[in-house]
């Protein structure tokens, strides 16, 4: 019982333990941790030296098992062929009730056969009759013995009594075998013969040999890992680890790593090669660095001041790079847009728009887009132009590279050019039809018109020609303002320029019923100027007002110094010199030309001087060029300086211009001129 309880508290014990305690967590921590620092070549070799130890220590246990099992089968066998021949020899004696010569042969047979622990004789019921070595008690005054013991037979024997059972035990002296042979004569059972066997000392002296040598050799093989696992972490652990270490640091970026180990041989020599490799890296690196710098900081000048839009994507469609013209088209500027969905930062119509064909580069659909799309507030056309960045080997996408241009002007320009090109057509061809009309005319039936007729007809062919004439010699001052880059400036006086062009204008006044006044002060300064395209200017603003003016409105020009005068503010430091509040190098003769007409709508103003474009209204019922105006906006500008104007539908329209005096720097005119004439003629090449 004590044993049992005890058995039982050992069993439950481990139930009732708590979590593994932090030393042997700490323990596991740093096993983990030097396992880990061997390399792979250490770990591959720990472990199949391992699998060679465990496989050989598993082989010689199983021929241990084997050779046990052979000695176990040894004895059984020799103690049942024991009991069956002492079974053989005592039956008779046994039936016969010869207890005597029972006893003689027993003891003989105890004597003569070794190994032998007992020899009991029992009858049906199991009771000893005769035993070897036990004693007896005689019977009455005879000879004869009888045992008071009892055998209990086993449980196999009582079910099979007509077969021998052979039984295995351990006992403190080895392995004990037991023999019961049932004793039967003339098919009666008379009882049961049991002997017992002691174990065969040789085998047990053999098994303990194997069982030693193997320990010997397991101890063995673990040493000699123990042993190569130290001796390869004290010569070659240490310095791959370190190569290790290195190669990592050299993929990382560091080429100022270097190993100092004193290791010689030929891993010394891959040391000092891999030092060396690290060096001549560090050199190339530092190069590249600098080129590379040099070449990214040329890109993204390139792209900052590229005039069309750019945008880099990445390859899910997130905004990696914008260049300012982007920014501006889409109002981003001062916005963070990197990482951002490129679809959810644009309008919603855009957005729709490029939905479809940003996926398809997206999916590795197609490699390139082209579409164009518009946009209201204020009205634009775009266009984007996608194009898929892959690696060196084509297959793997980077990104998209999206480039936007605003098409606006060209679109604008392109409809005023075939406004232009319809208008034009019609100019000329309806002032030659008449001119060829009353040519033919005059040339079939010339006899029979009167002299008036012909004098009719011959009028109206020569103003037929002089309209002609205007819409050409227009075309050929536009592109002579285009192609001229310097116009010769000189000293002139403006006033007489201005009385000329009223004269000019006289009769059309007068026949229109419209008032021209001239309110210019004869003591004007002398300015620089052409006097033929100064004299053009007002002879287009002067037509243009006749043109929108209804009988009994006026005509009025003026021209003045601007600014006469430029006042100083207050000193508030006494060492601070005077301060002009408007800034101007030098004064300015202004021009205006300022009429009663119909007015001109604010839409039309935006677009008043641009090339091809004419003012359609009501009231605008005659026929033109629309190249007035830009002519105009060309030879002021040519002069340095920059026509405006202000109107309001229903009461009139103010023109008016800058000239430069005389004292003018021609140089800085110049520069100015050709600023202007660049942005001049960009707009049509568009």
């Amino acid at each position: 019982m004590p044993s049992t309880n005890s058995a039982a508290i050992s069993k439950v014990k481990p139930s009732n333990e708590g979590p593994p305690s932090p030393q042997s967590n700490i323990f596991w921590e740093r096993l983990k941790l030097w396992w880990a620092e061997f390399s792979l070549q250490t770990k591959l070799l720990s472990v199949a030296t391992l699998v060679v130890s465990l496989v050989m220590t598993g082989i010689t246990f199983f021929a241990l098992n084997s050779i046990q099992r052979d000695a176990a089968m040894n004895d059984t066998r020799y103690a049942r062929d024991l009991g069956l021949l002492l079974s053989g020899n005592v039956t008779e004696l046994v039936a016969k009730g010869q207890n005597k010569e029972l006893a003689n042969v027993a003891e003989q047979f105890w004597r003569s056969s070794r190994g032998l622990r007992y020899i009991f004789f029992a009858d049906q019921k199991g009771v000893v009759n005769l035993g070897i070595p036990i004693s007896a008690i005689p019977l009455d005054n005879t000879n004869e013995l009888q045992l008071s013991r009892r055998l209990e037979l086993p449980e196999e024997l009582q079910k099979h009594p007509q077969k021998p059972l052979v039984r295995q035990y351990l006992s403190p002296q080895g392995q004990v075998t037991d023999v019961f042979v049932p004793m039967i004569w003339k098919g009666q059972y008379l009882g049961t013969l049991a002997i017992g066997v002691k174990p065969n000392e040789t085998s047990l002296a053999s098994a303990a040999l194997t069982r030693e040598v193997t320990v010997a050799v397991f101890i063995s093989i673990w040493v000699l890992v123990i042993l190569g696992a130290v001796f390869n972490a004290l010569t070659i652990t240490d310095p791959v680890k370190e190569l290790l270490r290195g190669v990592r640091e050299i993929a990382g970026g560091n080429f100022k790593s270097r190993i100092s180990l004193p290791v010689s041989g030929e891993l010394g020599e891959l040391l000092d090669g891999f030092n060396a490799m690290a060096s001549q890296l560090e050199a190339y690196d530092t190069a590249n660095i600098e080129e590379l710098t040099a070449a990214q900081i040329k890109q993204q000048s390139l792209i900052a001041t590229m005039a069309d839009g750019a945008l880099l994507l990445d390859e899910k469609g997130k905004i990696v790079l914008v260049n300012p013209t982007a920014r501006r088209v889409f109002r981003w500027e001062g916005r963070n847009l990197e990482g951002q969905e490129l679809l959810n930062e644009l309008p919603e119509t855009l957005s729709n728009e490029l939905h479809n064909p940003l996926n398809s580069l997206l999916s590795n659909s197609v490699d390139s887009n082209d579409l164009r799309c518009s946009i209201d507030e204020p009205v634009r056309t775009l266009r984007f132009v996608l194009q898929s960045v892959r690696d060196s080997s084509g297959e793997t996408l980077k990104g998209i590279a999206v480039t936007i241009q605003d098409l606006t002007r060209e679109v604008e320009l392109n409809a005023a050019k075939s406004n232009f090109i319809s208008n034009v057509s019609h100019e000329l061809r309806t002032p030659l039809f008449n001119i060829k009309s009353y040519v033919e005319t005059l040339h079939d039936l010339g006899d029979q018109l009167t002299e008036e007729e012909k004098k009719e007809f011959l009028g109206v062919a020569n103003a037929e020609t002089d309209r002609l004439t205007r819409l050409v010699n227009d075309v050929l001052d536009l592109s002579r303002l285009e192609s001229e880059r310097e116009v010769l400036l000189e000293p002139m006086d403006l006033r007489p320029a201005i009385e000329q062009a009223l004269r000019n204008y006289k009769l059309n006044a007068e026949d229109k019923q419209v008032q021209l006044e001239i309110d210019v002060d004869r003591s004007l300064p002398m300015i620089l100027g052409n006097w033929d395209l100064l004299l053009q200017v007002l002879d287009n603003l002067i037509g243009n007002a006749l043109k929108f003016t209804s009988a009994g409105g006026s005509l009025k020009i003026r021209a003045y110094t601007w600014p006469d005068t430029c006042t100083a503010s207050p000193i508030k430091n006494p060492y601070s010199a005077p301060l002009c509040e408007l800034i101007t190098p030098l004064p300015k003769l202004r021009v205006e030309v300022a009429d009663t007409g119909c007015g001109i709508t604010e839409t039309n103003q935006q677009s008043i001087f641009e090339r091809f474009y004419r003012v359609e209204n009501k009231v605008h019922t005659e026929v033109g060029t629309g190249l007035g105006l830009s002519i105009v906006r060309g030879i002021i500008e040519k002069h340095g300086g920059q026509i405006r104007i202000a109107s309001e539908e229903g009461f009139g329209t103010t023109f008016w211009f800058d000239l430069p005096l005389e004292q003018a720097d021609k140089d800085e005119l110049q520069l100015l001129a050709d600023r202007k004439s660049k942005d001049f003629t960009n707009e049509l090449d568009v």
